[in-house]
């Protein structure tokens, strides 16, 4: 009978434990799966972790997790923003191509007004019209892209006397030996972080992406809501637009294609869930950092570089089924 009852005993510590590493998992996941990449890499290449090379990989990943900073925000508010990698485009040719023309500062204020304007749009268009978020940046992917090509003649731009402009600082410019980028990127995702965790706002836009029936009965403006979440995201595409276009003191007209996947990768991988309510901007940094250091890692150890976008699809399918597995706590459904 005491055998019996120590089995039992032993059976319920097992599964106290089993469930105690789901819970660790389930929270800190992402950054165990950080970890373990950084250390995979680390045995093939020795200059993975050598200082500069890090330094590199999170000053090139700034501008995707910059972006990804404010399209977090939408996403826990229950929508989605396609159109970011086409701002990115408009955003960074506007600057640059002002830039000879009415100087660095106003060309500066100017694309930030232009570019909160076009997120302005899409949050009237979601928020107060109530159209899909999923229809409505895709189209103004589309239609942004349009606006690109007719600004800019279908030309690429390019500042003139790129040696004797102050511009290149929020691009190529160090502050107390830390690459300008990279205190941006931390900076904005500092800033949102506390917003989104300690803030009424933040506990609104959470209401609304988890319930958002019961937020618009609790007295939530939804519509208000929605729309500021989308001057945020412009907001950081603005600022990314002027990191990029003064890193490379030029723009072509396609210069953000593709950029709107790649920040979906990182804040799916961060477990953010595309069906809103829930999310971290801290894990959003962290799967930003992993699609940086994944891509660095492949590159030096001689893949190709079209290598990247096959690994990257694996992850975001890999993090989908997690996430789900999580959910339904079981790896595979029961039903076929």
């Amino acid at each position: 009978m005491a055998s019996a009852e120590q089995t039992k005993q032993g059976f319920m510590l097992s599964k106290t434990h089993k469930a105690g590493l789901l819970n660790f998992l389930s929270a800190q996941g992402i950054l165990v799966f950080f970890l373990i990449c950084m250390f995979a890499f680390s045995l093939f290449s020795e200059q993975f972790l050598s200082q500069s090379n890090i330094m590199t990989v999170v000053r090139q990943a700034s501008i995707i997790g910059i972006i990804a900073v404010g399209v977090t925000v939408v996403i826990i508010g229950g929508n989605l923003d396609l159109s970011v990698g086409s701002m990115l485009s408009f955003a960074t040719v506007v600057v640059v191509d002002l830039h000879d023309k009415i100087g660095p500062t106003g060309a500066i204020f100017a694309m930030f007004a232009l570019t909160l304007l076009l997120g302005a749009v899409n949050g009237f268009l979601v928020g107060f019209m109530r159209l899909n978020s999923l229809i409505v940046t895709l189209a103004m992917l589309s239609a942004i892209q349009g606006l690109v090509l007719i600004y800019s003649g279908g030309q690429n731009v390019d500042i003139a006397n790129q040696s004797e402009t102050w511009f290149g600082v929020f691009g190529r410019g160090y502050l107390l030996g830390i690459a300008v980028p990279v205190l941006l990127f931390a900076l904005l995702a500092i800033i949102v972080q506390v917003v989104m965790s300690f803030t009424g706002y933040g506990r609104r836009i959470f209401a609304i992406g988890g319930n958002p029936v019961a937020a618009v009965y609790s007295g939530i403006r939804k519509n208000w809501c929605v729309f500021s979440t989308y001057l945020i995201s412009a907001f950081c595409v603005a600022c990314a637009a002027l990191v990029l276009g003064s890193r490379v003191m030029g723009s072509q007209n396609n210069v953000g294609q593709g950029y709107e996947l790649l920040v979906l990768a990182g804040i799916i991988l961060g477990g953010t869930s595309l069906l809103g309510g829930a999310g971290s901007i801290w894990k959003t940094v962290i799967g930003v950092l992993i699609l940086g250091f994944i891509q660095n890692g492949l590159l030096l150890l001689g893949y190709p570089y079209y290598t990247q976008w096959l690994v990257t699809w694996v992850i975001i399918i890999l993090a989908v089924w997690l996430d789900l597995a999580n959910k339904r706590k079981r790896l595979l459904t029961r039903h076929s």
